[in-house]
């Protein structure tokens, strides 16, 4: 019973709150429950999607290569997150690909459910323009961010966002761990420039680090170098 639709918690993060228990109840009997391994793809970019991805557990990166085949990170996505919505409702090939950062655990509920759905439910579809205009915002401001600002105030952010959005263990050290590699590809750096900042961070007593792992040491500081003081 813990795995049905209108059992599930996690739902009210994302557009499905919008349904009745009788929709919630057709979701259920459709989707697919999925366990992705840290690394494997749930979708890759160009693919056409047989419907969206909805995140238990776990933590993905949606990701773009460049014409030069280096990868940028574009978001993180949260518990609760759907993927895939705008190209399913779109019927257009994917914009980005889908990685798991760590071990994840999704259901996957078929296109023909979410288009039904959004044909007999007013209240769901207002509520798939709100997740999509709220994506479409996030796009904006990375544009922004990598046009504007330098890659040590993006690192600087990345790591105040990573505290607020996944949080901390026991030992102060950031709870989602990523790579030099992911790191380097949210931050628009070459990965050995990214090691060099992250040294000059620990230098500065800003942060301090553990293998992969990183800790936060002075956020407010940290702050300030992403605003630009």
């Amino acid at each position: 019973m813990e795995s049905r639709c209108e059992n599930c918690i996690i739902r009210q993060f994302n557009s499905l709150r919008a349904l009745s228990k009788t929709e919630l109840q057709k979701v259920s009997d459709s989707k697919i429950s999925k366990k992705i391994k840290k690394g494997d793809a749930l979708f890759i970019e160009g693919q056409k999607l047989d419907g969206v991805f909805c995140v238990k557990e776990g933590v993905s990166k949606l990701s773009k290569l460049s014409s030069n085949g280096k990868e940028q990170i574009v978001k993180l996505t949260n518990k609760g997150e759907i993927m895939g919505q705008r190209s399913v409702i779109a019927e257009d090939f994917t914009n980005l690909s889908a990685t798991a950062i760590n071990d994840m655990e999704v259901c996957f509920i078929p296109k023909e459910v979410i288009s039904n759905t959004l044909n007999t439910n007013p209240n769901f579809s207002l509520e798939v323009l709100r997740h999509l205009a709220h994506d479409l915002k996030e796009a904006d401001d990375v544009i922004v961010n990598m046009s504007q600002k330098t890659v040590k105030q993006r690192l600087a952010e990345a790591f105040i966002y990573l505290k607020k959005n996944y949080g901390e263990d026991e030992s102060g050290f950031l709870l989602l761990t990523l790579s030099r590699d992911d790191y380097a590809n949210i931050v628009g750096a070459a990965t050995e420039s990214l090691i060099r900042m992250i040294s000059e961070f620990k230098k500065k007593g800003l942060i301090k680090s553990a293998g992969k792992k990183i800790g936060i040491l002075q956020e407010q500081k940290l702050q300030e170098l992403a605003d630009g003081f």
